[in-house]
């Protein structure tokens, strides 16, 4: 019941209602079509609308029946660990389908090339809907839930905002990864190969949890001074660099 368990519901939810809406709008599925999403009000009058869009209203209906019915085949005793955990995931599905439903944008088409709208303004240009990538600005960090007596999650801590269905919830702490855990699943990050100029993820301070590293010499052999020969190969000689490595102790 952890944040990156919350992350992982509502992506592979996002995932099945972008998969389906293509794959309606690409003819792959007998049960569904092309979008028949009503032309946009502010879509000036000598734009034509039509095409063939992502039916992005079945992809989000198929994702609600198949993702949720997992949740929904069990009961479970009011304000139990089970409900709670139950309760989070329909959660994050929900918020995982409607940032990919939410992020429907209009697509113009001239001569065939794409361009995301409205970039042209003669007559004879073709629109349709299609799901584009979205900047949906910041949003809360996901709040930490409890199960109420009543069934409802509710919030641990009432200075949050009180989660909407587009927002991500948990009710569990997250493991500690930076040791190795079975029950978990957690590698740890022991013996991890780091970057000691990175400060981001990647760097040895940060992947290492404060255990710091150990240093050692790696030998990597690489293709070098490649030639294009007539007609038609690539020859490469084999360079060896000795090079620094860190591992995380």
């Amino acid at each position: 019941g952890s944040r990156e368990t919350a992350f992982t519901y509502a992506v592979s939810a996002a995932g099945v209602v972008n998969a389906i809406s293509r794959a309606c709008r690409e003819g792959e599925l007998s049960s569904c079509g092309c979008s028949r999403t009503a032309r946009p009000k502010d879509l000036p009058r000598d734009w034509l609308w039509g095409g063939c869009g992502d039916n992005v209203e079945y992809g989000y209906r198929f994702a609600k029946e198949f993702v949720d019915a997992k949740e929904r085949e069990k009961n479970y005793v009011r304000g139990s660990e089970e409900q709670a955990r139950m309760l989070m995931n329909l959660q994050n599905n929900e918020a995982g389908r409607r940032a990919v439903a939410d992020g429907a944008g209009t697509l113009c088409e001239r001569g065939g090339h794409e361009e995301a709208a409205i970039v042209f303004s003669a007559s004879k240009e073709g629109m349709r809907r299609q799901l584009l990538c979205s900047d949906r600005g910041q949003q809360q960090a996901p709040p930490a839930m409890r199960i109420s007596r009543k069934g409802k999650l509710e919030l641990v801590n009432n200075r949050f905002n009180m989660p909407t269905q587009e927002d991500l919830v948990y009710v569990d702490p997250s493991p500690d990864y930076c040791l190795r855990n079975e029950t978990t699943g957690s590698l740890g990050t022991q013996g991890r190969l780091c970057n000691k100029t990175s400060e981001g993820m990647d760097g040895c301070e940060l992947m290492c949890c404060g255990r710091g590293y150990d240093q050692f010499k790696s030998v990597q052999v690489e293709r070098c001074h490649c030639k294009f020969h007539w007609c038609c190969y690539v020859k490469c000689k084999k360079c060896t660099e000795i090079v620094d490595q860190y591992v995380c102790k």
